[in-house]
């Protein structure tokens, strides 16, 4: 069971390894393209400052509201994507990327506010109720696909290290979104070593070998998930294996809009 202080801690080492590795770009890697169309490395910095401040914010609050289920919340995104990129490009404007940096490394508020909050306790977040514990995973998914974009735009440098613990957990919350949002126990999704789960409609597997099966790593399974990678595309590669006559979860990706 996922509790909120791992998920903190999950997050946290994440930060800390992306600071570390933004502290040794040289500085005109900041004004580069990143792989987010129209944003630079420096305005991904300033959106990854946001999710992390955002995190703590929202953990001091609280709503009576029944919370909203994660599967759901994040289909909320994609009408608030004009106000989030432009808070994203004021505050990469406002603040140099060393200033970016240290914020990313002042961690005192999301440490004190994680530890003032149940895991159960609901929150009033800009796109709905939502628990502490569910934030808090949204927001380490945010913080690993950024990562990834990150590492993926400066490919001249040194790979961005994601840590074991935060990619594992950004893997099983996808995951558990997925059978959230296509429900269903035809097709078996793999993601070694950290989850397996059954989703999307259709004639159940109840024994042996399933017929239908999709299975890939866990870096393949977030770009997937978050749009990054189309599916087709990833079993072109190689990166995803699927057999089965329902074995296409083109229908269910991206899962985050």
């Amino acid at each position: 069971m996922a509790r909120l202080s791992q998920q903190v801690e999950a997050f946290l080492a994440q930060s800390a390894a992306l600071a570390d590795w933004l502290g040794a770009l040289p500085a005109p890697a900041f004004a580069a393209q990143s792989v987010l169309a129209g944003w630079d490395v420096r305005t991904v910095v300033g959106h990854v400052v946001l999710v992390q401040n955002g995190l703590a914010e929202q953990l001091g609050t609280r709503t009576g509201e029944a919370p909203t289920p994660v599967a759901e919340f994040v289909r909320r995104y994609r009408p608030a994507a004009a106000q989030i990129g432009e808070r994203t490009r004021a505050t990469a404007a406002e603040h140099a990327p060393a200033d970016l940096v240290a914020m990313l490394r002042d961690t005192a508020a999301l440490t004190g506010a994680a530890a003032q909050t149940p895991d159960r306790a609901v929150l009033r977040a800009a796109r709905g109720p939502i628990t502490a514990l569910d934030w808090a995973r949204t927001r380490l998914v945010e913080l690993v696909v950024h990562c990834d974009d990150l590492s993926r735009s400066v490919p001249g440098c040194e790979p961005l290290p994601l840590q074991r613990a935060a990619l594992a957990a950004t893997t099983r919350v996808l995951a558990e979104i997925l059978v959230g949002q296509a429900p269903g126990r035809s097709v078996e999704v793999r993601v070694p070593p950290f989850v397996a789960v059954q989703a999307v409609e259709g004639p159940r597997h109840t024994r042996g070998t399933p017929s239908n099966v999709v299975e890939t790593d866990p870096l393949t399974w977030v770009r997937l998930a978050t749009g990054r990678t189309a599916f087709a595309d990833a079993v072109a590669a190689g990166a995803v294996r699927a057999s089965g006559n329902r074995a296409d979860l083109s229908p269910y990706l991206p899962l985050l809009s």
